[in-house]
């Protein structure tokens, strides 16, 4: 049966909204989008938005309305559920059967507020076997507290929207439960405030109702700094900071995942947190970031592609170098050398790329010892950046800047090669390092 939908315009204000809801305060996001599938996150919302520095919207009960339509014309789908007050007061819709390489048009709307609604789009992934040009973004950690457009939100969401992304990639510590703003997060309610309060930007909500997205997860926004399972923060368990993450983001099965963006290019998501050793055990084979069940899976799965180019998008560094005093959380660490030496070799012998989130500094380095290339996307803002002298340019260094920013990756056929173009940006979206690969 067709449906007739109005696709209404985003809209909010700065202010706690005094008129009845429910709203979609926090916006809606758009995630895990394959060549024929895609899922739509929303949360119902008391109040339309609050005054800063909390944007703690309650959640309210009730029905969401989800409206699909190929830009391209054709049947119209509706579907209606309810929000989990269990889950925060939010909804996941899967959607299935898509067309590869094809623009929807997404109205989400509360059932019983349809003027309160939120209109997005979205393109799905080209098939396999399908030239298609490719542009993705990569951002790793937010702090409400460096934010650098107060009332806003980052000033890298407009500069990476003006890029027309074919999706983006969020590498984690998207929100800090231990090192923002108060309260810090230690207990399930403070955590879900961090990202309530996140996700109320204006910047970030016209930004994600219009560029399909991928969340990974890391420390920040598990628990604490550099943790692994079994430990707590506050009354906040790690198996709640699993649970918590899952109902913030679009999420399917599973958190880690593999992504075909036409005939050029097919990326892996990995997941950090949930199969990790303690950084404190010594190292050697049984010593793992991955697990065995992960790891067997990534392998098995680049085997299979014949993409052009083969990347991972890491929430850690595998190349690296970070810094040395302190430092044991990822493969680029000491701490963790015997499985980060296992995957450096494995990904050059499948002729792949290293990007990466977690440091607060951008970089293009080559491992002197395999020859690896990672690209790291830097933090945020400028606010964020440290962690690193900016004189301290090592050999495995082509790149090194400690400033906020963004990676964009584009991949194209330029003068009849397959090419990936690596770009650093600043927070405004100016260009500062370029590296092109052909093959």
């Amino acid at each position: 049966m067709k449906t007739i939908v109005l696709f209404v315009s985003l809209w909010f204000c700065a202010a706690c909204t005094a008129t009845e809801g429910p709203y979609l305060g926090n916006g809606i996001k758009i995630g895990e989008v394959t060549a024929d599938s895609a899922i739509i996150w929303a949360r119902l919302t008391k109040i339309q938005n609050c005054e800063p520095p909390q944007f703690n919207q309650p959640g309210s009960k009730g029905k969401l309305k989800l409206t699909v339509k190929a830009d391209s014309g054709g049947e119209t789908f509706t579907r209606t559920a309810a929000v989990d007050p269990q889950r925060d007061f939010t909804h996941q819709f899967a959607l299935r059967d898509l067309k590869p390489a094809t623009t929807y048009l997404v109205s989400v709307t509360p059932e019983d507020a349809e003027d309160h609604g939120i209109q997005g789009r979205f393109t799905t992934a080209a098939a396999p076997g399908q030239a298609a040009r490719v542009v993705f973004t990569v951002t790793t950690c937010h702090k409400y507290k460096t934010i650098d457009n107060p009332g806003k939100g980052q000033k890298i969401y407009p500069a990476m929207l003006a890029l027309k992304p074919s999706f983006f990639v969020h590498t984690g510590d998207i929100v800090y439960y231990d090192g923002d703003l108060e309260p810090m997060a230690k207990s399930v309610e403070t955590a879900r405030l961090h990202w309530r309060r996140m996700y109320s930007l204006p910047n970030q909500i016209e930004f994600h109702r219009q560029a399909p997205s991928y969340f990974l997860k890391d420390d920040h926004d598990t628990l604490k700094d550099d943790c692994w399972p079994g430990q707590t923060y506050g009354e906040l368990t790690f198996e709640q900071g699993l649970a918590i993450f899952r109902e913030q983001v679009p999420m399917g099965e599973k958190t880690y995942r593999t992504i075909r963006w036409g005939k050029d290019l097919q990326v892996w998501l990995p997941e950090g947190r949930d199969f990790r050793s303690p950084n404190t055990m010594e190292d050697g084979p049984n010593k793992t970031i991955w697990g065995k069940q992960q790891m067997a899976w990534f392998k098995r799965t680049v085997a299979e592609s014949d993409a052009t180019f083969k990347i991972l998008v890491s929430p850690t560094p595998v190349v690296g170098p970070d810094r040395a005093k302190g430092k044991n959380d990822n493969h680029s660490n000491a701490a963790f050398k015997h499985e980060g030496d296992l995957l450096r070799r494995f990904m050059v012998k499948n002729n792949m790329i290293s990007c990466c989130g977690d440091r607060h500094w951008q970089y293009h380095t080559v491992d002197d010892e395999t020859g690896l290339k990672e690209f790291s996307c830097g933090p945020s803002t400028d606010k964020h950046a440290g962690g690193w002298r900016p004189g301290n340019k090592t050999e495995e260094h082509r790149f090194l800047r400690v400033r906020g920013g963004f990676l964009s990756v584009t991949v194209d056929r330029i003068d009849g090669k397959s090419t990936a173009i690596f770009r650093h940006h600043d927070v405004d979206g100016n260009v500062v390092n370029e590296v092109r690969l052909a093959r």
